[in-house]
């Protein structure tokens, strides 16, 4: 069954299996069950067994799974065996930091370019990447194509931003822009919206006893 017809939580839960298979190999483990990836993250055994049903048979019985190789078949129908190249449109403080967080070419994820329109900005060094001008940004991706790009722009500029990115022949955008961006049905956004997720901690705290 393709990843695309899965359940977005469900593809979220194996991407949290897959940090956890490998903090358990880094500790030496071979075996793993279904209840301690279930405790691990906040779900049931269950519903482990039924995310993995989606891609196959895994594990035995009583025995549980084979650490390395329920993680290698995870980063396969995560599809982190290959390696995806992701620009970055605003060098604000986000941007910034994105770009200079280490653990993205660990998964996969390589930056390979930064964009902003603010003098102050452009031609700035972070992590080995130089901030250019966004007018470069067609040019740039007619050299060589980008899979991922990231909207990183104040809410107006952010779906102006898009429309270039998909003319350019972007079909994934993770937009942390706080604005809902309008694109073809072929394109993939995902918005990080931060609000949101705080929104949600403090429904969380205010339910409490």
């Amino acid at each position: 069954m393709s990843v695309r017809k899965i359940a977005e939580s469900t593809v979220r839960r194996l991407s949290l299996y897959l940090r956890f298979l490998e903090e358990f190999e880094e500790q030496g483990a071979t075996t793993v069950s279904s209840e301690i990836l279930a405790s691990r993250g906040g779900t049931t055994s269950a519903q482990v067994r039924k995310d993995l049903s989606f891609f196959g048979s895994f594990g035995k019985r009583g025995l549980g799974y084979q650490v390395p190789e329920l993680k290698t078949r995870l980063r396969d129908i995560l599809g982190l065996d290959r390696r995806y190249r992701v620009v970055v449109i605003g060098a604000g403080k986000i941007g910034s930091a994105l770009v200079q967080y280490g653990g993205f070419g660990a998964r996969g994820f390589d930056l390979v370019a930064i964009y902003d329109n603010d003098p102050a900005k452009v031609g700035r060094q972070w992590n080995g990447l130089v901030v250019r001008h966004v007018r470069e940004l067609e040019a740039d991706l007619a050299r060589e194509q980008a899979d991922i790009a990231a909207v990183v722009t104040p809410s107006e500029a952010a779906q102006a931003v898009a429309e270039r990115l998909v003319s350019c022949g972007i079909t994934a955008i993770l937009n942390f822009a706080p604005v809902q961006l309008q694109v073809p049905e072929a394109v993939t956004v995902k918005t990080v919206n931060l609000v949101l997720e705080l929104e949600a901690l403090s429904y969380v705290l205010s339910t409490r006893d």
